[in-house]
């Protein structure tokens, strides 16, 4: 990167670090905050107000970093678009009637006895969501111009398959939240590389967002729930779409699918906690 640029990328870091911890301090504010307190798997009690923060921050400064207007619009769908449904299955999730349903087979199967939950809405929404961000970013100057010359069904395909890395991505970030600072660390590492070229102040906002926002993660204070997460993950994924064209979104969707579908038979904690430097890297800044 040119030092012009490089200098830009920081300070859209900065900002969204301190976006992030601002729009915190104004979701702990309000009066019903006690509603977003929670039980961690340590039992103690933190505060799922990081979530809609770092979905604020996040999309906001990833707006103000995109390449063109039609790209900044994109990253604001993502990332509010999902926050919000994810916020709605936090809150209305922890209810004892919508509990029993888990993992997409159990929301379909509430689904069939008559009852929408939480979770389906969460799923419906971040997918909807995914497919405007897609649709929003064909029309992105960089984007279009490598897809002028193909058909219609070739670019309906890779609107699709943008779709498909963006909410993806979302519900990947949302599977590592099972451990304080586990999300942010992996945003973080999934970001920093994104930087670079046109689209890489995309990804600025939403990194310096999960880096403001992670000592206060790893503390035990907050949160992310499905809301941060989400959101984290959606904003990644509309920063890695803009930039591949239809065989490298096929190529991240694969993976994204095959991660997904390993989530189902192992569990994630379990095998970061039996590989060395994984478990490390997992439990670096957290409290004893």
């Amino acid at each position: 990167m040119s030092g012009g640029r490089t200098a830009g990328r920081l300070l859209l870091i900065g900002a969204g670090a301190l976006a992030a911890r601002g729009a915190l301090r104004a979701v702990a504010a309000q009066r019903r905050a006690a509603a977003l307190e929670r039980t961690n798997f340590r039992g103690r009690t933190v505060t799922l107000a990081g979530g809609p923060a770092l979905a604020a921050g996040a999309a906001l400064t990833a707006a103000v970093g995109a390449p063109s207007g039609s790209a900044g619009a994109a990253a604001l769908v993502a990332g509010l678009g999902s926050g919000a449904v994810g916020l709605y299955d936090d809150v209305v999730g922890a209810r004892p009637e919508q509990k029993a349903a888990k993992g997409f087979a159990g929301h379909l199967t509430a689904l069939g006895e008559g009852r929408v939950t939480s979770g389906l809405v969460k799923i419906i929404g971040v997918g909807a969501a995914g497919l405007t961000a897609s649709a929003l970013l064909a029309a992105d100057p960089g984007v279009a111009a490598r897809r002028r010359r193909r058909g219609r069904l070739a670019r309906a395909t890779d609107v699709l398959l943008g779709a498909g890395v963006i909410a993806g991505t979302a519900n990947l970030l949302n599977l590592l939240d099972l451990r304080p600072g586990r999300a942010l660390k992996a945003g973080v590492l999934l970001g920093v590389p994104l930087l670079r070229g046109r689209t890489g102040g995309l990804a600025a906002g939403p990194v310096g967002a999960a880096a403001g926002l992670l000592p206060a993660d790893l503390d035990e204070r907050i949160m992310l729930g499905d809301a941060g997460a989400n959101a984290l993950g959606a904003l990644l994924g509309v920063a890695l779409a803009a930039r591949t064209g239809p065989l490298g979104r096929a190529g991240l969707l694969a993976v994204v699918a095959a991660l997904t579908g390993a989530s189902e038979k192992v569990s994630f904690t379990q095998v970061i906690q039996q590989t060395p430097g994984l478990r490390e890297l997992d439990a670096l800044g957290r409290r004893d």
